[in-house]
């Protein structure tokens, strides 16, 4: 029986952060092992997050790896020594052991609550601190481990059992779990996770992640297209994500093939490890006109890149929280995606997008909308508008701040335990 996600109702979200410790802000350590100036879906919830909590008044900091050996802080960032483990996942990489003096300054610091990211190397020190000051921790579950058994086991089955023993000892340790679609805690709960599980859906920066408003940003998508080839005439089938294995993108080259629209230009944004074999692959299907290659865009301007485009299209059945799906969705784009429950709540059948199964509805459902622009506009703004209804980032922030307060009273007195004893 998975637990029910809190709601306002049940615990009143605070005005702003203030601390269990007295009359100051609440104190957040955010650990992750990714970190900007890495592009990917943990680094982009766990900045909104920061970025939220600070608003709502909160004091955060972040623990995460350095790109070296030496560690280093910022303003609000602590980086720890590291190294490359790029022969496991591409950019990914291994914390050495902790510098002494940025873990003694975090405990002087005294964090309210440490909010693990990652389960890792960052979970390891996330874990040590949390039980040094005497603190929850709460930690969110961000990947679909098994989606990645080609990393790392010849076997699917295989590779489950290992991510679920994996999964329950990392969780083991934490006062609360926070999953980011109900099928995320859906697999937690198959898995034997027994911590108090809260679905909180990671929110945008909706200010960012809009439609065109200007003139002058209606002309820069056109000049984005103008840059690539794009003719005025043809329809911008767009996909945003790491170029990996997991995201099944040869099968988005396979039905853009079978579909045959001559007026349709698939444009991949983003680049990875399996970008040659994609290439190879549009060659193969003699569609390399149409399948282009933008490489790696600046995260800060990914927007853009949204606005350009006409449908957002995936194959990708690897994702927790599907977080280009929701950017597309709040840029006005509707959505073709394959058949997934992380999706449900944002794909929402004939109204801002389908779920297909396979190359033959893919091509209906294309063709229906591209022959059809007032559906095409009607599915935008409804697109537009479910974002809006749904995917703020301040209620994501206030979500997650609520988790922290019900989490905080319930380990109260657990708290004051293990300082009696540490003392």
């Amino acid at each position: 029986m998975l637990p029910s996600p809190r709601t306002a109702a049940q615990w009143p979200p605070a005005t702003s952060g203030s601390s269990p410790r007295g009359h100051r802000p609440l104190r957040v350590l955010l650990t992750t092992d990714w970190w900007e100036p890495v592009v990917n879906g943990v680094v982009a919830s766990v900045a909104t997050l920061r970025r939220e909590l600070i608003a709502l008044g909160c004091d955060v900091r972040v623990l995460t790896l350095s790109q070296g050996i030496r560690s280093r802080s910022e303003p609000g960032v602590y980086r720890m020594g590291s190294v490359s483990a790029a022969l496991f996942y591409d950019r990914a990489r291994i914390g050495m052991p902790g510098s002494r003096r940025v873990l003694r300054d975090i405990v002087r610091w005294q964090p309210d609550v440490v909010h693990s990211q990652c389960e890792f190397s960052t979970h390891v020190w996330a874990r040590r601190i949390a039980r040094t000051v005497g603190v929850p921790l709460v930690h969110t579950y961000h990947t679909i481990y098994e989606d990645y058994t080609h990393y790392y086991s010849p076997s699917r089955t295989v590779g489950r059992k290992v991510v679920s023993t994996f999964s329950r000892r990392v969780l083991s340790g934490a006062d609360a779990v926070i999953a980011p679609t109900a099928k995320v805690a859906t697999l937690l709960d198959g898995y034997g996770v027994t911590e108090p599980v809260h679905v909180v859906p990671t929110g945008l920066d909706l200010q960012r992640f809009r439609p065109a408003r200007t003139e002058a940003e209606r002309q820069d998508a056109v000049a984005l297209r103008d840059g690539l080839g794009i003719t005025a005439e043809q329809k911008v089938l767009i996909s945003v994500c790491r170029l990996a294995k997991e995201k099944n993108l040869d099968e988005v080259l396979d039905m853009v093939a079978a579909a045959g629209r001559e007026d349709t230009v698939l444009v991949l944004v983003g680049d990875g490890p399996y970008r040659e074999e994609l290439e190879k692959r549009a060659v193969s299907l003699g569609i390399t006109d149409r399948v282009l290659f933008t490489g790696v865009v600046d995260p800060a301007e990914v927007q853009r890149w949204y606005r350009m485009g006409d449908v957002f299209v995936s194959a990708s059945r690897s994702e927790t929280q599907g977080l280009t799906f929701i950017e597309a969705l709040a840029c006005g784009l509707p959505l073709l995606c394959y058949r997934d429950p992380s999706i449900a709540s944002v794909v929402l059948e004939g109204r801002t997008g389908w779920q297909i199964e396979g190359a033959e509805e893919f091509a209906a459902r294309l063709e229906t909308l591209l022959e059809d622009p007032s559906l095409q506009a009607e599915m935008s703004a409804a697109a537009v508008s479910h974002a809006v209804a749904t995917c703020g980032a301040s209620e994501f922030g206030r979500a997650v701040l609520d988790v922290y307060g019900s989490t905080l009273q319930r380990s109260g007195p657990q708290i004051i335990t293990r300082q009696a004893v540490a003392a």
